[in-house]
């Protein structure tokens, strides 16, 4: 079991987001292993929370993928199969560049104004937590004016199947996407939709890659 210490949680205002994202960050680091059976009452008095967030942080992992729920043994972390990772990846960077395409001509002056502001927080933040949910609303926000359901429908599939965590894992990822997300706004902002599309695949395509080169370094 981790360090009480390094779980505290403090700001009661993101309990329920930060409960969830300190066990995701955990089973991505590999501080909870294949196999490893979670426990509600260790995990609550580590982080000195109830039980109510936990529960609910081991509904949503479930859903990602990252977890188990058993009858009679509780939550079990699951492997990561890099080969999964390839391919939500690989999936990601296609469908949205069509879904990008897709939405770009039809972004308001507000969407772009939001999406200016969401740039300026994330190159200003220094709260990784704070910087993904960031990220996350400017990649939602991109594809917003995107008319195509099932292509919606595909994406948040994938969104759910491997959440957008990797500034917790990869040394320098904060930076570099703020370099990408600043150029993909430009293109944007110059309704530039195929270059637009083309940068935001290459962003995922190339998160993705050090994703699966750290998951490997790391033997998982």
């Amino acid at each position: 079991m981790m360090e009480k210490n390094g779980l505290m949680i403090e700001n009661r205002d993101t309990l329920h987001l930060r409960v969830c994202n300190l066990i995701r960050q955990a089973i991505l680091k590999g501080d909870f292993k294949p196999g490893e059976r979670l426990k509600q009452a260790d995990l609550a008095d580590a982080m000195g929370v109830s039980r109510m967030p936990i529960r609910e942080a081991f509904q949503k992992l479930e859903a990602e993928g990252l977890i188990k729920l058993e009858p009679h043994k509780g939550a079990v972390v699951k492997s990561i199969h890099v080969g999964d990772i390839e391919e939500i990846y690989a999936l990601r960077a296609e469908l949205e560049k069509m879904a990008v395409y897709q939405s770009i001509e039809h972004l308001t002056d507000e969407d772009i104004k939001q999406l200016t502001v969401l740039v300026e927080q994330m190159e200003l933040s220094e709260d990784v937590d704070e910087f993904i949910n960031y990220n996350i609303e400017f990649h939602r926000l991109l594809i917003k004016r995107c008319t195509w359901e099932r292509l919606n429908s595909f994406i948040s599939t994938l969104w759910n199947g491997l959440p957008q965590q990797t500034p917790h894992i990869l040394h320098g990822q904060k930076d570099t996407s703020n370099i990408e997300h600043r150029s993909i706004l430009n293109a944007v902002m110059n309704k530039d939709k195929e270059t637009a599309a083309n940068l935001v695949s290459n962003h995922i395509s190339r998160t993705g890659n050090m994703l699966v080169k750290s998951l490997k370094n790391e033997g998982k």
